[in-house]
């Protein structure tokens, strides 16, 4: 070969590694910013301003917009409060309610169909309400509703657990209470059942308790309220013990899965587990990888690590957006969560503190939850990433698999993750889980365009409709893609609990788009009996 031969080779070499770095590279970029595409939220009225003499709120913002993590709910607002103390809140509300205009409270805004703001409206910053106090005796964590799980894991840890949280640490204390989160403790069920107490400020001003003994009805609707019955200003939980659990998985047929999870159940020493199922085309739903984490007395006397941030940051997300590329990269991504992702495992119990238990990985039990999931967050144009959530009884989950299946497949729906997690029966007043049910989380991409948006639309119906087929519900933090007959059949007392908001807040002081777009189509259903609260003095 000549010289002008290995010179011609070498170019060629270096262009395809320059255009291979380039393609890359955009794959791998930290985010600037939270993302702002565009709105695809119903168009509302304005609220309608009036001229009264009330105390100016902490602003933050004037005027100007405010979106969630979907980055497709633009939406204009009278402006953004930041609040610190209850006080803050009370004047924050009363200046909304003298100027006619209504009140959303906002945590980390994850919910992705403007649950936590409305147009025209004022919104409550509340992660300025993070103050955490822990008392060891009682085994209990007192919290601010704006305070975030990983605040509260770093402030527990080493000794102590949170008992129900969501599977990642992003989201804040009382936006998962607003919408009752669960996570992958299948024995301790959703946050509500951790839940001791919350103290709430009411629309006028008003700051009561509520738990299960005290304004018990109350306390039903708030957890899972979506924030309109009142501000959650802080919030006392239950804490576990941190206990070293071993880690497990195996790759199982999807159709053994209720098997699979019998025998998990029944196993008392397992404290945390969740199921990933296949994205990759030629196993489509078929494969599941199931994951636990397994407490063993021989274990518990080990040291645990201080907490640390998942690694490999840019390399998870470069797995995660080239699977959004096309099929071949799905097929990766699949494999080498079968056969590479658990070699790079982060075992926090060192190896020479395990040695009795073989070659177990070992971990404390706030690890596997101190995820922040940096690797989801980047810089991509003209693209989103769209949680789905469904709720199917436990009999049901093999035809509901089989029938995601076939919707996937017809309508070319590009699915990063699937995972599926196991919740008990719920009892606040709009549960997603009346009965013992498979929670089923789906992970999206979507193009932000008119075309990628009807799609998403077309992809949430059919998928709702196959929930109600095998009789069980969708959860609501997501887009407005459903319609209200859709809402209704899912949730048959949804007219019940808007009539239950009027009654707690009869000024329909705290709003959302949410409750804006739904409402009115419940509006003629039977008024709730308000019960009487036994309130402490609002604060000057």
């Amino acid at each position: 070969m000549t010289r002008k031969h290995l010179l011609l080779g070498a170019s060629l070499l270096a262009l395809a590694a320059a255009g291979a770095t380039a393609y890359v590279a955009p794959l791998a970029a930290d985010p600037k910013g939270p993302k702002d595409c565009a709105s695809v939220l119903p168009e509302l009225p304005n609220a309608h301003s009036r001229a009264a003499d009330a105390r100016e709120p902490n602003w933050a913002q004037r005027g100007g917009h405010v979106n969630d993590a979907s980055c497709l709910s633009r939406t204009s607002v009278a402006g953004v409060v930041r609040v610190r103390t209850d006080a803050d809140v009370e004047t924050a509300l009363r200046y909304a309610s003298a100027h006619g205009l209504t009140v959303s409270a906002a945590g980390v805004k994850h919910s992705m169909g403007g649950q936590a703001f409305k147009r025209g409206g004022v919104v409550l910053d509340m992660r300025g309400m993070d103050a955490i106090r822990l008392d060891p005796q009682a085994r209990t964590v007192e919290v601010g509703a704006g305070a975030t799980w990983h605040q509260i894991q770093m402030a527990l840890h080493p000794r102590f657990a949170v008992k129900a949280m969501q599977s990642t640490d992003i989201f804040s204390v009382g936006g998962s209470i607003s919408v009752n989160a669960h996570g992958m403790d299948h024995q301790a069920g959703a946050v509500m059942g951790s839940l001791r107490s919350l103290r709430l400020m009411l629309a006028d001003g008003k700051i009561v308790t509520a738990s299960r003994t005290e304004n018990a009805d109350l306390f039903r609707h708030v957890v899972g309220g979506y924030g309109l019955f009142g501000v959650i200003l802080s919030a006392t939980l239950d804490v576990v013990p941190n206990d070293v659990y071993r880690s497990g998985r195996e790759i199982i047929d999807y159709r053994a899965f209720p098997a699979t999870f019998e025998r998990i159940a029944a196993d008392p020493s397992i404290g945390l587990s969740y199921v990933h199922l296949s994205t990759s085309p030629d196993s489509l739903l078929r494969e599941a990888l199931v994951y636990t984490y397994s407490k063993h007395a021989e274990d518990q006397g080990l040291s645990r690590a201080a907490l640390g941030e998942v690694a490999s940051t840019k390399i998870r997300r470069i797995t995660v957006n080239l699977a959004k590329r096309n099929d071949t990269f799905k097929r990766v991504k699949w494999w080498s969560e079968k056969h590479l992702e658990h070699r790079f495992e982060s075992c926090t119990i060192t190896r020479s503190q395990a040695q009795g238990s073989g070659e177990a990985c070992l971990v404390a039990r706030n690890d596997p939850m101190h995820d922040s999931v940096a690797y989801l967050f980047n810089d991509l144009p003209a693209e989103t990433d769209i949680l789905h959530e469904y709720f199917v009884p436990r009999a049901r989950i093999i035809p509901f698999i089989d029938g995601m299946r076939e919707i996937f497949q017809r309508e070319g729906a590009n699915l990063v993750n699937a995972s599926i997690r196991a919740v008990g029966r719920e009892d606040n007043a709009l549960s997603y889980a009346p009965a013992p049910a498979f929670s089923v989380v789906l992970y999206l991409n979507q193009p932000t365009t008119p075309k990628g948006t009807e799609a998403m639309r077309q992809l949430t119906s059919d998928l709702i409709d196959l929930t109600a087929r095998q009789g069980g519900r969708f959860f609501l933090p997501y887009q407005l893609h459903y319609s209200p007959e859709q809402l209704a059949r899912a949730y048959p007392e949804i007219g019940s609990f808007f009539a239950a908001k009027r009654q707690w807040d009869p000024q329909e002081l705290f709003s959302n788009t949410w409750y804006a777009r739904y409402a009115p189509a419940s509006a003629k259903q039977p008024p709730a009996i308000r019960p009487s609260t036994t309130a402490q003095a609002p604060l000057a």
